[in-house]
């Protein structure tokens, strides 16, 4: 099979970071479906791992999002069959979705929404999950619109995380939204996804909080930056308030937290298929449930950019733009 992969970790991106490779197919065996892919979504975490991590030996294949139909199956397989069209985010320890075929344990994967045409599905997965397990899982937000009236402030919400977030806030809990992004489009973009207000964090939040006439917060999702953010942070959320990262901030003052009480929540949506936790099969269950959000018109898909065909051109345009902090919405990729 074709796969794209890398020998050595390159901090600056060039015509050499990636090569392409040639590999045997691999075989299914458990739990594990073997997927044809047909598209993919190129993350943070991309350009994160291709900068940072080396392989210990070969090449390293990355690519964390996929849509694609399932070949073969493990005879522990119980969940799908063959022929059946998948999306999910796949597993940080094992070779990614920059290939023609990969394997996937089948608890982490879903069925495609049918309504969604495979770049628009592979926008999907990862950022659905991160979502979807910072609101339910970390900060444990009620599921329901008869729950009492709660806010919540989403620090950098135009990004792949946040415009799934405040979907999934907006359309299955009672919680006020409110974001923050600095450039006019994506301003545009989260009033189009029914942010009751956008805060620019490129400016003191507190003071504009007050401008708006809002309340302090009774959750902070800092998905981006949160260092930089953190006394800001601590000003807009109330006392006995939870607040809820995804990033690696270079330091952190926990102690800043203590006066108001503040709950700290970490998300790594990796950590249920990197430790093989009890519950890894959630992620299965969400992603059907999202797909059922997405058939019925509920929720959209968050693809901003179809950058084309799965190359080493087309992957480096990807990993450029995420470098340069300016994506808004999901980059996709499609066929090889």
């Amino acid at each position: 099979m074709k796969a794209i992969g890398y020998q050595a970790a390159t901090k600056t991106l060039s015509e050499d970071s990636f090569e392409i490779i040639e590999l045997p197919t691999p075989t299914a065996q458990g739990r594990d479906l073997l997927v044809a892919v047909n598209a993919i979504s190129v993350n943070p975490v991309d350009a994160k791992i291709r900068a940072n991590v080396s392989p210990e030996q070969g090449h390293k294949i990355i690519g964390w999002d996929a849509v694609g139909i399932v070949k073969a199956v493990g005879e522990k397989v119980s969940l799908f069959n063959v022929g059946d069209r998948v999306y999910y985010a796949g597993d940080l320890t094992r070779a990614g979705s920059n290939a023609e075929f990969q394997l996937v344990d089948e608890r982490i994967v879903g069925k495609a929404p049918v309504s969604l045409s495979d770049a628009e599905a592979a926008a999907l997965p990862l950022t659905s999950i991160t979502a979807w397990e910072l609101l339910f899982d970390r900060l444990q937000v009620s599921r329901t619109k008869d729950a009492k009236p709660a806010s919540l402030l989403v620090i950098g919400a135009a990004g792949g995380v946040g415009s799934i977030l405040v979907q999934l806030a907006k359309q299955l809990t009672n919680l006020t939204v409110v974001g923050t992004a600095s450039r006019a489009d994506s301003v545009k973009w989260l009033n189009e996804l029914g942010v009751e207000h956008v805060l620019d964090h490129s400016k003191g939040l507190d003071a504009q909080r007050t401008e708006h006439n809002l309340a302090e917060f009774d959750y902070v999702i800092s998905l981006t930056h949160t260092d930089q953010h953190l006394d800001e942070i601590i000003k807009v959320i109330k006392p006995q308030g939870k607040l809820a990262l995804i990033d690696d901030p270079a330091s952190f003052d926990i102690l800043k937290l203590k006066r108001k009480s503040i709950s700290l929540h970490w998300e790594f949506m990796y950590t249920r298929s990197m430790f093989q936790t009890d519950d890894m099969i959630a992620q299965h269950q969400l992603l059907t449930e999202l797909a059922e959000l997405v058939d019925n018109g509920t929720i959209k898909t968050t693809l901003g950019q179809h950058l084309g065909k799965i190359n080493i051109e087309n992957l480096l345009k990807a990993h450029a733009i995420l470098e340069s902090h300016q994506s808004r919405g999901k980059l996709v990729l499609e066929g090889f």
